[in-house]
């Protein structure tokens, strides 16, 4: 975990490492019921696989940096890479995917950087974006259609699927995501038309809006027993919210805001992805500005660019300006009633 350079007083916290993403992983447990009620096991079975495969990889690398590895691997940090990705991928997404993104994260990403603490990026966003961008098509056509549970493939059926089944015998079950059906038939076709789509249900986006609302919930619970902080989440929200109603306001060219906080990857981004305590800003102000340039990214690359969902590729370009934002951001050194800031050496 990155440690924050400042002067005296220093606090301790009364969490280790563990207990904090062990209370991380209890609060995504009501968005994967709720992913798992409305899409069926897909997800479930994938959190399963990609956790099992991040500590794998951890221990592997590990024995061979010559680091303890019961020591590094009880941190449970593999284990959340690994769960993020579970919740992140397509509920059908084949097992070679998701072993592509696990492994990329935890090898490329996260250890030959130094391990937990000195890598720069997001891990479960660096393989989230790699497999998206070498595998479009399996990133893209294997989303599951919500439907509840009892009318979803059966675990065994799901399961041979991603392991090795036919995937032409799930066709009948997947559907484009709620953002990009809208998106692509927007172009052609009036707001009242494509919302007549299956994807979209009665609600905002069918089955979305409650697995963003149970991420929202989780999220608000880490809030409230402070293992992050308002900042960053707020200001995410609040930004893509405010480049919406700015530019987004004829829902017959651009989605509804109701969309871009209830469909796709938004709360589990803002609460659990954008806040990860390495890659992210530091201060209360620099998270301030870091979650509203995550925000305008996922806004801009939604509606403007090729991607429907842009959560991972605004986490990674804002990884990029932590460093920037860290140095013009500095927290209140203690006896002062200001940072100090810009340049050393420059004053004015």
């Amino acid at each position: 975990m990155s440690l924050v350079q400042q002067s005296s007083p220093h606090a301790h916290g009364a969490r280790p490492t563990s207990r904090v993403m062990l209370i991380v992983i209890l609060a995504t447990l009501p968005g994967l019921l709720a992913q798992t009620w409305f899409f069926g096991w897909g997800n479930l079975i994938n959190v399963v696989w990609c956790v099992l495969l991040a500590l794998g990889a951890e221990a592997a690398m590990l024995k061979l940096r010559h680091k303890p590895v019961a020591f590094f691997l009880r941190d449970n940090t593999a284990a959340v890479t690994g769960l993020l990705l579970g919740l992140s991928l397509p509920q059908f997404a084949p097992w070679w995917v998701s072993a592509v993104a696990v492994i990329s994260a935890i090898v490329l990403a996260k250890q030959l950087y130094g391990g937990l603490g000195a890598n720069p990026f997001n891990p479960a966003m660096v393989g989230y974006a790699l497999v998206l961008v070498s595998f479009p098509v399996a990133m893209t056509t294997n989303w599951a259609g919500a439907v509840t549970l009892p009318d979803a493939p059966g675990f065994g059926e799901t399961l041979s699927t991603i392991f090795g089944g036919p995937q032409a015998g799930i066709d009948g079950w997947t559907m484009a995501t709620p953002l990009d059906e809208y998106k692509h038939k927007v172009a052609s076709h009036t707001a009242i038309e494509v919302l007549q789509h299956p994807t979209f249900g009665a609600g905002v986006a069918k089955g979305w809006e409650w697995v963003n609302g149970a991420f929202l919930l989780g999220g608000l619970a880490l809030v409230a027993l402070r293992i992050i902080t308002w900042h960053t989440p707020v200001s995410l929200l609040a930004a893509l919210g405010l480049m919406s109603l700015a530019f987004g306001s004829n829902p017959d060219q651009y989605a509804p805001l109701s969309l871009h906080l209830l469909a796709g990857g938004t709360m589990l981004g803002a609460f659990f992805i954008a806040t990860d305590p390495v890659s992210a800003a530091t201060s209360h102000q620099g998270k301030l500005i870091y979650g509203a340039g995550i925000g305008v990214l996922i806004y801009t690359i939604r509606s403007w660019g090729n991607y429907p969902d842009a959560v991972a590729f605004s986490v990674l370009l804002m990884n990029f300006a932590v460093p920037f934002i860290d140095h013009y951001t500095p927290p209140r050194t203690y006896g002062h009633h200001k940072p100090r800031r810009g340049i050393p050496g420059k004053t004015g």
